[in-house]
């Protein structure tokens, strides 16, 4: 399932002529294109669909739609670990090369 998350712009750059931010969708950084949304500045919110940001969020309204996600379990879904994920509706435990390149829960495994 593909979401429009909303996120918080962490910091701003140029790369290549184009706005790019890192947005925290509460606790995973992504990189998002700003190109549809210029004015947006360090501490706002955007909604966030396939790496773009769409438009600007108010504070309160991102927090707990996030906490909606997170309590629905989409953000796992969305951000997760997929083989993590599989090998658990598998019934297995996950083959030891297949972990993500962060810090994973020793029960993943």
């Amino acid at each position: 399932m593909c979401l429009a998350v909303p996120g918080r712009v962490l910091e701003i750059e140029e790369r290549d002529g184009t706005r790019m931010a890192r947005v925290d969708f509460g606790g995973v950084v992504k990189d998002v294109c700003l190109e549809y949304v210029p004015d947006m500045k360090i501490g706002d919110y955007a909604i966030v669909h396939v790496g773009f940001a769409l438009q600007r969020l108010d504070e309160e309204s991102a927090r707990a739609t996030l906490a909606l996600f997170e309590n629905l379990g989409v953000l796992e879904e969305e951000f997760g670990d997929a083989w993590g994920r599989a090998a658990r509706e598998a019934g297995a435990k996950r083959p030891a090369d297949t972990g993500p390149t962060g810090p994973q829960k020793e029960a993943e495994r």
